[in-house]
């Protein structure tokens, strides 16, 4: 079976039980021959972190969200000073690049498979009832070998299989695509771009073509015994 890069979307670890969940899920993906790939744990890059996970994202087929505790909060008050003013408990929060890379990840149309360690604060990107399923787990390696843990990888794969990353730009020469083709390697944004610009020029042909077209002239000659209309004060119908 051909070997699909997916992107892995996590945190750097904290304890002993958060680096074994994580290669757990890891050896999981290598076992469907998806290999994961993580800005910071096995690509590294020396560009800034955003355009390095930008490129990076280009060439998978998919991403795993791996969302573990990264900040802890025995109490704390949400909104507040405010009515709205909410007390909070033993809050737990994932790293904020967990949201931030399945957005990215989202409007690239890449399949998200997420899971939550068991326990974080449902907010954000991480808390169900978006356009994918929230698995929330213990952090026991035996929790990968649920049924619904299964069913909704094999689902999650199907989807990553059937998707492409889109081809890079960089080293095609233009003249040798065909339209079709260019069009093609356009991103979404790129597409708009190309089709506001096209319909700025028609617009503009438009304007153009009616300032050089004279008005059309009325050449039918007056009647007999009838003198021509002469503009009364206030009257604009003379005026161009």
């Amino acid at each position: 079976m051909e070997e699909k890069l997916v992107f892995v979307s996590v945190g750097a670890t904290a304890t002993a039980e958060q680096e074994s969940f994580v290669r757990s899920i890891e050896d999981r993906l290598r076992s469907e021959s998806l290999i994961p790939k993580t800005v910071g744990r096995n690509t590294f890059s020396a560009d800034a972190p955003l355009k390095a996970i930008t490129e990076l994202m280009e060439k998978c087929s998919g991403i795993v969200v791996i969302a573990l505790e990264r900040s802890y909060f025995p109490s704390g008050l949400d909104k507040r000073g405010g009515p709205r003013q909410v007390t909070l408990a033993e809050t737990r929060l994932p790293t904020p690049w967990n949201h931030i890379e399945a957005a990215m990840a989202y409007t690239k149309h890449l399949p998200l498979l997420v899971i939550v360690e068991d326990g974080l604060k449902a907010e954000g990107l991480l808390e169900p009832g978006y356009d994918w399923y929230v698995q929330t787990l213990p952090l026991a390696e035996t929790a990968l070998g649920s049924n619904e843990f299964n069913g909704v990888l094999a689902d999650w794969k199907e989807k990553v299989l059937a998707s492409e990353p889109p081809p890079p730009l960089r080293g095609l020469n233009p003249a040798e695509l065909s339209m079709l083709e260019l069009v093609g390697a356009l991103r979404p944004v790129q597409l708009w771009s190309v089709a506001i610009a096209l319909a700025g020029l028609l617009a503009g042909a438009f304007s153009l073509g009616a300032r050089l077209v004279p008005p059309m002239k009325d050449t039918t000659p007056p009647a007999q015994g009838v003198l021509p209309s002469t503009p009364q004060a206030g009257d604009t119908s003379g005026r161009g």
